[in-house]
């Protein structure tokens, strides 16, 4: 799957965003965890250091987002992504279904091996 995918983000999540890298590089890596969550699977926003070598950019207006090419499955091209000030995750969807309404981002810069694994670091 080689198409082109776009994420827009809402001018909150945005500085919600910029606010978690803070002064360091980072990038927003999309990722579908499946495992043990006893669902379907749920989206994520892992923060990395770099992009792995299977990474792919997702186009975006000003923040650096990632996917794995194995998972842009699970995911249409053109993605939205939200966010209320009530609440400290997001809404991530697409013109034809909701990926989650509580999105959580996890800033994985700071561990020594920040792909993802079974995701034991996941907050249940």
């Amino acid at each position: 799957m080689n198409d082109v995918m776009i994420i827009q983000v809402s001018p909150l999540a945005e500085s919600r965003l910029n606010a978690m890298l803070g002064d360091r590089p980072g990038y927003f890596k999309l990722f579908y965890d499946t495992d043990g969550c006893g669902c379907d699977g749920t989206a994520v926003l892992l923060i990395v250091n770099e992009p792995d070598s299977d990474d792919i950019r997702i186009e975006s207006d000003s923040l650096p987002f990632l996917i794995n090419k194995q998972q842009q499955i699970y995911f249409e091209p053109c993605l939205r992504l939200q966010s209320e000030n009530s609440f400290p995750s997001y809404r991530l969807s697409s013109d034809s279904m909701i990926y989650g309404n509580h999105v959580k981002a996890h800033d994985l810069r700071d561990t020594a091996d920040s792909s993802p694994q079974p995701l034991s670091w996941f907050v249940r």
